[in-house]
């Protein structure tokens, strides 16, 4: 979300001539739409603009840095507090993410894996937290780099274990007949090359997108409805909806960083080993 004040304003701003922008007030619902997704520079340093989506993502890899710097840092035997936590998170995704994927082998890419786990996650989260109230990930521009990093991993390994020409051919499937492999062949180098990289951006991109303007378009239309008349059932029936997208959010936001980690751990696996 862009903020309480900054929704109250916008509203209010739409509706000068009635004197607030209520249902009754001869205003009409000021609907979301792209303009809350873009945001003006805090700051520029020269043609460069610095947003609050930027600032959430830099606060958000610090956060992530710091929680395991301080967890680690001074490792005990017997862990308590912030490591105990620290722990608890490693094992988690250790277990339910990178060993169905990668098995004991895998260990290896456990640093990646988690890092990538919990910023996603935290930056997800974001959209619900006081202030902040945007989910960094519906900015398309946050997420392709996370795919370029996961896209040049898992084609870099593939060759580097299978060879060249054993990779591009373990991606399609033995014992098919001849006339199937002319059908077979583009779709399949098109999924790996293409739709892969493609589909594991937009999914998490148009989650958080979608979530937003869920959240936007009930939290406005709750202010919109709000008067002492039949207007106000309607609004409390879309503070329920906010309540309910809120919930709901915070589910997405954590499912939405544990399949894009568990996409990537499945990745890297087909390029360690033979998929067919």
């Amino acid at each position: 979300m862009t903020g309480d004040v900054q929704v109250v304003a916008a509203v209010k701003g739409a509706g000068e001539v009635g004197g607030g922008c209520h249902i009754f007030s001869g205003c009409g619902y000021p609907a979301p739409g792209l303009q809350d997704f873009d945001f003006k520079p805090m700051f520029t340093v020269g043609s460069f603009g610095f947003t609050k989506p930027m600032l959430i993502a830099v606060l958000c890899a610090v956060a992530v840095i710091g929680f395991f710097w301080a967890a680690f840092s001074r490792p005990k035997l017997v862990p308590r507090g912030v490591q105990n936590i620290g722990e608890m998170a490693i094992l988690a995704v250790r277990d339910q993410v990178l060993r169905p994927a990668l098995g004991r082998k895998g260990d290896g890419y456990l640093p990646l894996l988690v890092s990538m786990f919990f910023f996603i996650y935290l930056m997800n989260l974001m959209e619900l937290i006081p202030f902040f109230q945007f989910p960094a990930m519906s900015r398309i521009g946050f997420v392709w780099p996370l795919v370029a990093v996961v896209y040049i991993l898992y084609l870099y390994l593939g060759f580097k274990n299978q060879g060249g020409w054993g990779y591009l051919r373990n991606m399609i499937p033995s014992g098919v007949p001849a006339f199937v492999l002319i059908i077979l062949v583009p779709i399949e180098l098109l999924r790996f090359f293409i739709v892969q990289p493609f589909t594991l951006g937009v999914r998490l991109f148009a989650n958080m997108f979608a979530g937003h303007l869920l959240l936007t378009i009930f939290y406005l239309a709750t202010w919109y409805m709000l008067s002492l008349s039949v207007g106000l059932l309607y609004a409390v029936g879309s503070a329920f909806m906010v309540l309910f997208v809120f919930l709901l959010e915070l589910l997405v936001d954590l499912l939405q960083a544990f399949i894009f980690t568990t996409l990537t751990a499945t990745y890297i696996a087909s390029s360690l080993e033979a998929e067919h």
